[in-house]
């Protein structure tokens, strides 16, 4: 197994430096907003018990918010979901014991105190994040790894951390064609493998899985299974007791409560309202002369897709390509013929998309969700990928997780894409929050002001 020289120390050299930080800002604006007792020795000692107070709520906090539960893989659009909501929940106990409190260690100037508080716990915490992740792009704090028994699946994963070097692993191939348990053993001791990815949909003997399971538990080997891409058995239950005894229910996704739905349908109009009124009132004329200017044909581009629960409706987009017969059955290609200069502008920025938030109104779409294909597309795949029909579940959206972790396009490995695509929309169905769709927006709207370089 792989010494893990570094990992146990690293949590607790974070959490020091979060509350360094936090007592630092506290301790500034108590100096600066109390300069007389700067040297009052009971008002310090007083301060320094309300101070521990504060490090314990953060501490308890960071419990329900997982912010020190950070795996290897996490991406940063999950971890600013995380440090958002911990934030707000802090700055909102930080608020409300400044308001019953007399402690003037509570009372400096707390919506200023609030604004510092988040800004440097935000600067710092995405410093420490991408810096572990720069360190791990270069090898340091690898995990020594290995596949066994590849599959379809397998090549998923494995594409992935091939692709994603900040997380940090190094695949060692096991080339040999045979299981021999002596000559497993001797490979993880010579290359310090510390986990085993093998397939649950694997074409190994019961015994040579139960003997595999063994020596990797002898030999402290971490085993980590791969649910296959063509089965969706995996997302259709939740493990859970009755007692001791574990039972498999039917689970139910956060938008099947109405308390979420509601919100998020809520949040979808205002949104969209504020959008087409302040920002679409001017700018779709402007849009609509540059598509009559540069080209022939209607300004809308309207296409059926699937949307809730395979309802099939209008998705509205404009026009970026040439009138063709091919629109509703050919996807995308890299240097496409059809596509007009204009529209390569339209698409680079995502400005093609900007009439779907009609479609968010009549209530076909929402601002967040899986990005809806052309029925072609969706008919071709759904057999192919089990959980494909998981994105139906929710509402289709104008930007999705996928879109912003730079899985969209149709270029390169399609099948693999697609597969990585649909595990992201199958993630955001089952992993919901309002909070995650705030920062999927945030991140639309850099990518829009950057350009997207898989937007073609």
């Amino acid at each position: 197994m792989q010494r893990i020289r570094y990992s146990r120390y690293l949590k607790s050299i974070i959490i020091l430096l979060d509350l360094v930080v936090i007592a630092s800002i506290f301790i500034f604006f108590f100096l600066s907003r109390n300069a007389e007792l700067k040297y009052n020795q009971e008002t310090w000692y007083q301060n320094a018990f309300s101070l521990i107070l504060l490090f314990l709520f953060w501490m308890l906090l960071s419990g329900r918010t997982k912010i020190y539960n950070i795996p290897r893989n996490l991406t940063y659009t999950l971890f600013l979901e995380r440090l958002l909501i911990h934030c707000l929940l802090f700055i909102l106990g930080v608020l409300l014991i400044g308001k019953v409190s007399y402690n003037v260690f509570f009372n400096s100037d707390v919506y200023w105190l609030s604004f510092y508080l988040f800004f440097f716990i935000f600067l710092a915490k995405s410093l420490i994040y991408f810096t572990i992740k720069y360190f791990r792009s270069l090898g340091i704090n690898h995990r020594n790894i290995m596949f066994l028994n590849e599959d379809s699946s397998t090549e998923v994963l494995k594409n992935i951390l091939i692709n994603r070097k900040d997380y940090g692993y190094k695949i060692f191939n096991y080339s040999k064609s045979g299981i021999s348990s002596a000559d497993l053993v001797e490979f993880w001791k010579k290359n310090g493998i510390h986990t085993l990815f093998l397939p649950t949909d694997h074409s190994l003997t019961e015994n040579t899985e139960s003997e595999i399971f063994s020596l990797a538990e002898a030999n402290k080997v971490h085993v980590t299974l791969i649910p296959s891409i063509t089965q969706s058995d995996f997302f259709l239950y939740d493990l859970e007791y009755i007692q001791t005894q574990p039972v498999l229910n039917q689970a139910r996704y956060p938008l099947d409560y109405y308390s979420n739905f509601l919100l998020k349908r809520v949040f979808d109009i205002i949104f969209s309202v504020l959008v087409l009124v302040g920002i679409c009132s001017w700018l779709f004329p402007i849009i609509a002369i540059f598509i009559k200017i540069t080209s022939k044909g209607p300004v809308f581009f309207l296409q059926k897709r699937y949307g809730f629960h395979e309802e099939v409706f209008h998705c509205i987009k404009f026009r970026t390509m040439i009138v063709n017969d091919e629109s509703a059955t050919k996807t995308t290609e890299e240097n496409d013929s059809r596509i007009t200069k204009f529209g390569k502008i339209l698409r680079k920025t995502s400005l093609d998309e900007l009439p779907q938030f009609i479609n968010v109104l009549k209530g076909e779409m929402s601002i967040v969700g899986p990005r809806p294909h052309m029925l072609a597309v969706d008919n071709y795949y759904k057999p192919k990928i089990g959980r494909y029909s998981l994105r139906s579940m929710v509402s289709p959206g104008i930007t999705g997780l996928a879109q912003v972790n730079g899985l969209r396009g149709d270029f390169g490995d399609v099948e693999v894409d697609m597969k990585k695509r649909i595990l992201a929309d199958a993630f955001y169905v089952r992993n919901w929050s309002f909070v995650l769709d705030i920062v999927i927006i945030l991140k639309t709207i850099l990518l829009v002001i950057g350009g997207d370089k898989n937007a073609k």
